[in-house]
């Protein structure tokens, strides 16, 4: 059987080891975040107020699925009913800040996971430290695949779904630029790292917190939530539920198979 590595540290040589991954993560993502600032036109005019435009991607695809299938044609816009407005004086240098950082962020994603590896290698075995360059691979895989699922269809839906909402024909839609864009960042950078879902399983499982069985006896609740969720943030549609379900339902019967892999690869 491999040995895990006979290194020891203190608890606080660990502190120390942690202190100066987070400072490299830090400026990994400072970096990023420069790069975003200098493409910071782009990043707002083509990506952050694409799903404001109903000629956005997602409205047509939606559009033509309605039209293919006789369903819902509430994506078949023009236009959304609703401006957009900065009501504070640092508003928009507040917003050009954070949403560099946010951009940055993914950006140093593999560099953090490749931190993170680091950080926990000790206590791997060595046949699974040399397994980095998977482990970076899938991670941020998913985590991006993750991000462009929030994007592409999480944030149409909600955007949508919320701008058509009405409870009088006296109020109009007047949105705080700051909401819209803190929607937009929220849904892609959460739905991204719930992606990250089989990862977590799998050190879950390797230390033995989490087991198979455990999450099979739960699975009829798990997709209960899931349901809920897809309920929440699409429609009043088959289809659409169906489009958001599939991917998260998929991540859990994939982490159920991830825990049954550490399982035996434990005993």
């Amino acid at each position: 059987m491999a040995k895990k590595n006979p290194s020891e540290m203190s608890f606080l040589d660990h502190l120390e080891v942690l202190r100066w991954m987070l400072i490299r993560s830090t400026i990994a993502i400072l970096i990023g975040a420069a790069v975003a600032y200098n493409f910071s036109d782009f990043i707002f005019d083509t990506i952050i107020f694409g799903p404001k435009d109903g000629n956005f991607i997602t409205y047509r695809w939606f559009c033509e699925l309605a039209n293919t299938y006789d369903l819902d044609k509430s994506f078949c816009i023009q236009e959304l009913p609703f401006e957009l407005q900065n009501r504070t004086m640092e508003g928009q240098f507040s917003m050009l800040l954070w949403t560099s950082i946010t951009a940055g962020f993914i950006i140093a994603f593999p560099f953090i996971l490749w931190e993170l590896w680091k950080f926990v290698s000790p206590a791997l075995y060595e046949k699974e430290r040399k397994n980095i360059k998977y482990f970076i691979s899938i991670a941020s895989l998913l985590f991006f695949i993750g991000v462009a699922f929030g994007y592409f269809i999480l944030t149409p839906l909600s955007i949508n779904f919320l701008a058509n909402l009405t409870i009088s024909s006296q109020v109009e839609n007047q949105i705080d630029v700051d909401s819209y864009i803190g929607l937009v960042k929220t849904t892609s950078l959460a739905t991204g790292l719930v992606f990250e879902l089989p990862i977590v399983i799998f050190f879950l499982a390797r230390l033995g917190l989490v087991s198979a069985q455990f999450l099979r006896d739960y699975r009829k609740y798990a997709i209960v939530i899931i349901l809920i969720i897809a309920a929440i943030v699409t429609p009043p549609d088959v289809i659409s539920q169906v489009i958001v379900t599939i991917p998260l339902w998929i991540l859990y019967e994939i982490s159920i198979f991830i825990a049954q892999f550490v399982y035996k690869k434990n005993k």
